[in-house]
């Protein structure tokens, strides 16, 4: 299964990245803008990244009434972006409102349903009120993500495995919570090297800090890409 990197850029403004990111032209494919980026510059950053000649995968986490969730996914479905997240915990008509308004606005974005956050622990999870293990909240995210329409999901690494036995072979899996072996965990508490991951089964790998924070950060990223032994690879198609 092709498995692609996705390099996370945690920065206020595309200026604090751009001389990294003309240096990985060529070696990454794929970026991911958050919130923090979005709330500070707005759509322009993703136009302007994208310029650049990177994918984007706009990580907003949209978790709102339906109507407000498929507004919004008509309104960022007009930037040059490739991915898009939404919280699968928002419920069922909450994701099919927002998959029709993908589907009518652009057809070639895929959303991902957000399941469990990778910072978030078993004890975690308790004190939200959900008394399962993180394995088995995911699982029944996925599935009610999968039912309402969705055809790919964020996950961490640990709940590949489950998450492939219970669903459709189809499904794209997108995975942070990635450490290179002699990278620390930071906030990340289920986490998984690059190569088990790809083998567990991800299609997408998503990877930040052991990249920028790395020495030379192009040896990092191309490191992590031999290292799940598919350097071209061409992701998955929406």
């Amino acid at each position: 299964m092709a498995c692609d990197l996705i390099l996370v850029l945690d920065a206020q403004s595309p200026r604090e990245v751009t001389p990294a990111l003309r240096q990985l032209q060529g070696t990454v494919r794929w970026v991911k803008i958050g919130l923090e980026m979005f709330t500070a510059c707005g759509p322009d950053c993703v136009r302007e990244i994208a310029g650049l000649g990177f994918k984007v995968f706009l990580d907003l986490k949209l978790h709102d009434i339906p109507n407000t969730v498929a507004k919004s996914v008509e309104s960022v479905a007009k930037l040059p972006i490739h991915l898009l997240t939404l919280h699968a915990g928002g419920g069922r008509e909450m994701m099919s409102w927002a998959i029709k308004a993908q589907r009518q606005s652009a057809p070639d974005l895929l959303l991902l349903g957000v399941t469990v956050l990778t910072s978030t622990s078993a004890a975690g999870l308790a004190e939200t009120g959900v008394a399962d293990s993180p394995e088995k909240q995911v699982v029944r995210l996925g599935r009610l993500a999968i039912d309402s329409g969705l055809r790919g999901l964020v996950c961490s690494p640990l709940e590949i495995a489950p998450l492939r036995a219970a669903l459709p072979a189809d499904v794209a899996l997108v995975t942070p919570g990635i450490r290179p072996r002699d990278a620390k965990a930071d906030d990340q508490s289920r986490v998984m090297t690059p190569s088990e991951a790809a083998r567990a089964g991800a299609n997408f790998l998503v990877v930040g800090r052991p990249i920028f924070q790395a020495p030379d950060p192009v040896a990092a990223a191309r490191s992590i890409l031999d290292e799940i032994g598919n350097p071209k690879a061409q992701g998955v198609k929406s």
